[in-house]
């Protein structure tokens, strides 16, 4: 088929596969739970019938059960579609305002609540090395006992969930990819940590997300994400 022949779905799941080899697992898995759950309205549209009205309407009718940025994220995805194999139709979709949130950082107090609920829990050194090194959860999930020199942590990999589940891949960005100073308190933890298979940290992202919720609802807490302490460590 000619691009402006193919309906919305079928263009999407042809600039999915075009970019399956560059992007990451789980760009690649959202996108495509973007084709599944997101794009009813306008799926069986040609390319070449598409119009600015139509493409509001859907909108409209998003908006009315997903947040802003879901919105947005699903319009840049359909906008950068249009680009591929309509380039002449520009969009000028009116998206629902955007609502700014509040980064949550969890206070000097309640961070050392949730240390001391944490020690000697399994769930220690992955709550350490977020808020004493600012690894994200995918790098914790990476790291493996030979980026581990006695002193320093090489993060070079992550991660991540993709179509088909755990994926393992590069880091986010080409900064991401960096050696740490690991200071004396996460070495003896992670002198004594067991050794059970290539990777330092064996759990899910799921496993890790749960178990932080424990502590937190132990310390006597609001509740927190574990990025969350990404945010405290950048503080």
């Amino acid at each position: 088929k000619t691009p402006v022949k193919m309906t919305v779905s079928e263009a999407l799941d042809r600039y999915i596969e075009s970019k399956n080899a560059v992007l990451s697992p789980s760009t690649i898995y959202g996108y495509k739970k973007i084709s599944k759950n997101r794009i009813k309205e306008i799926s069986k549209i040609q390319i070449g019938e598409l119009t600015q009205e139509k493409i509001q309407r859907w909108v409209n009718t998003l908006a009315k059960t997903k947040s802003p940025k879901t919105v947005a994220d699903t319009h840049g995805l359909i906008s950068a579609v249009l680009a591929e194999y309509r380039p002449s139709f520009v969009l000028r979709t009116t998206l629902p305002q955007k609502v700014k949130h509040e980064i949550a950082i969890p206070s000097e107090s309640e961070v050392k609540a949730i240390m001391a609920a944490c020690i000697g829990t399994k769930y220690e050194l992955p709550i350490m090395l977020a808020i004493w090194l600012g690894l994200r959860e995918s790098e914790i999930l990476g790291l493996t006992w030979d980026s581990f020199d006695g002193e320093n942590l090489r993060i070079s990999k992550a991660i991540v969930i993709g179509e088909d589940g755990a994926v393992e891949k590069g880091t986010k960005s080409y900064s991401g990819t960096r050696t740490i100073r690991v200071p004396q308190y996460l070495i003896d933890l992670l002198n004594t940590y067991p050794h059970n298979g290539d990777h330092i940290v064996n759990m899910s992202g799921k496993a890790i997300y749960s178990g932080f919720s424990r502590i937190c609802e132990k310390a006597g807490i609001t509740h927190y994400r574990f990025h969350d302490l990404r945010h405290l460590n950048a503080s």
